[in-house]
């Protein structure tokens, strides 16, 4: 079945899929059976990190359930927590299609889906349904702005995006680095990220977060770290997609929109090991490349306290959180290592 999706067009893929794992999801006792055959439960591979007990440190990124639909089915498929969105306060269609692109001979994507999302209420609605369940799985909310929302105006999107799901989400990430709204990376820029972060570090006692691009200068996210203590974060994301091409085989390579996948590993892991140099007291969340048991370790050994996937699950399937969970398992006792928590010891 897997395989068969990748004969549809990418996006047609993703909402089918999403479509039935919507489904599955709502059927409580239909989850509970495959969870018991797909989930690696193993206490080695808890961490607590901002306050929070993951099951483990696979997550599952932003853009790939946007609007809360399959929460069950994701815990159901081993992943250790989620991050839901990009939401905005308003609901917004993103750009025209096509904006999604397979690139298999680089095990990557490109999209320019420009923050899609059915707005926060409705969001919020499925996140208290999903609430109610009790299931032991965190929840991340990706917060950004609408697109028709001037950057000087930018943190009464954040806020008030914040304000009808902070209820809901058990941490919040500030997306700021988007490469497919117009201006948005902009608010990386010190000024304008020091106002957003003064106006939503108060709103909410619960972890907040801040997502950056691959596509920063050293100087840039040492800025980034610096304002990320300055109000009080819990951590960083890093990294979202990249508007480099370098090294691409694929004819879609052209596509604008944003890079994942294979060719962001390297990227991916400099700019962990550059900001774990300075990250004390902030948790990293390291995403971009992950394809496999590998790579999660030597994210986890850089700094990163947990990972998130989205090219990568793509490309392996329904299996992958465990075959990477399984994996992960091995090379701890290959390297000694008895639970993840001994890591940031």
């Amino acid at each position: 079945m897997h395989r068969l999706l990748f004969l549809l067009e990418a996006e047609r893929a993703h909402e089918l899929t999403l479509k039935a794992l919507g489904l599955w999801s709502g059927c409580g006792p239909l989850l509970e059976v495959p969870a018991r055959l797909l989930r690696v439960e193993d206490p080695r591979l808890r961490v607590e990190a901002f306050g929070l007990t993951f099951p483990n440190p696979l997550g599952l990124a932003a853009g790939m359930d946007k609007d809360a639909r399959a929460l069950g089915a994701w815990w159901a498929l081993g992943f250790g927590y989620a991050e839901v969105g990009t939401l905005t306060p308003r609901p917004q269609e993103g750009n025209p299609r096509p904006r999604l692109f397979r690139l298999p001979e680089d095990r990557a994507l490109i999209n320019r889906m420009g923050f899609n999302n059915e707005g926060a209420e409705k969001a919020a609605q499925r996140l208290r349904a999903f609430r109610a369940r009790g299931l032991p799985f965190p929840v991340g909310v990706n917060l950004g702005k609408n697109r028709d929302t001037p950057l000087e105006r930018a943190f009464e999107d954040y806020l008030r995006a914040l304000e009808v799901l902070e209820p809901y989400g058990d941490y919040f990430v500030l997306n700021v680095s988007s490469p497919n709204t117009p201006g948005l990376r902009a608010l990386q820029e010190g000024p304008f990220l020091d106002e957003l972060l003064a106006h939503l570090r108060p709103a909410t006692p619960k972890p907040l977060l801040l997502k950056l691009s691959p596509d920063l200068s050293p100087e840039a996210l040492d800025e980034a770290l610096s304002l990320a203590k300055k109000h009080g974060l819990q951590g960083l994301v890093a990294v979202n997609t990249t508007t480099s091409r370098e090294g691409l085989k694929s004819p879609l390579a052209r596509e604008p929109g944003g890079l994942s996948g294979r060719p962001l590993q390297g990227r991916a892991l400099e700019v962990l090991r550059h900001l774990a140099a300075g990250a004390e007291g902030l948790h990293l969340i390291s995403v971009g490349g992950i394809e496999g048991p590998k790579d999660a370790w030597e994210r986890l050994k850089a700094g990163a306290s947990l990972v998130q996937v989205y090219t990568g699950f793509v490309y392996g399937g329904p299996l992958f959180p465990r075959r990477l969970l399984k994996g992960l398992l091995q090379i701890m006792e290959a390297e000694g290592v008895n639970a993840l928590g001994d890591l940031r010891r």
